[in-house]
């Protein structure tokens, strides 16, 4: 049976470097928006066109995410998952095709994630992009932790 991984967390928290691992220990896909989206806008995209396109880009991957799923491949999806209401919604859907879901939450202090953005900026890796300290401050208003129930691996049977 398939499995589809959450990654969930904010920007800086160490979201990728876990979906690149975990890629490589469970034997899964990963999609990670940002890769695509540098792909197709390059690498220093207006802030615009990278809002107007993650929304398509998460859609895209979800469509090809399912399709991998019911052939018994596990998929990473690097999303964030910043709301548990989204969070639910993509474990529905994987259970919907009889996949099992994790979320894998991945938490640093606020103070930390600021420290870690300035340190990327300076020398920023290949497909990431600028977050300020005030984008940051105002996502970190709206994220919902994930509560113990919610990093219970759920069976899609």
């Amino acid at each position: 049976m398939a499995t589809l991984h959450l990654i969930c967390g904010l920007p800086g928290a160490g979201k990728t470097t876990l979906a690149l691992e975990l890629e490589q220990r469970v034997r899964a896909i990963r999609l990670t928006p940002d890769d695509w989206i540098t792909g197709l806008l390059g690498p220093h995209p207006p802030q615009e066109a990278l809002d107007a396109a993650r929304d398509p880009t998460e859609a895209l991957q979800w469509e090809l995410a399912t399709r991998l799923l019911a052939l018994g491949i596990d998929v990473i999806l690097d999303f964030g998952f910043w709301s548990r209401d989204e969070r639910e919604l993509y474990r529905a859907r994987a259970s919907a095709l009889g996949a099992d879901s994790i979320v894998h939450f991945v938490d640093e202090p606020l103070d930390v994630l600021h420290a870690r953005l300035i340190a990327r900026q300076r020398d920023r890796p290949p497909n990431t992009f600028v977050v300020t300290p005030e984008q940051l401050d105002h996502w970190s208003t709206l994220f919902q932790r994930p509560n113990a129930d919610e990093l219970i691996p759920r069976s899609g049977s």
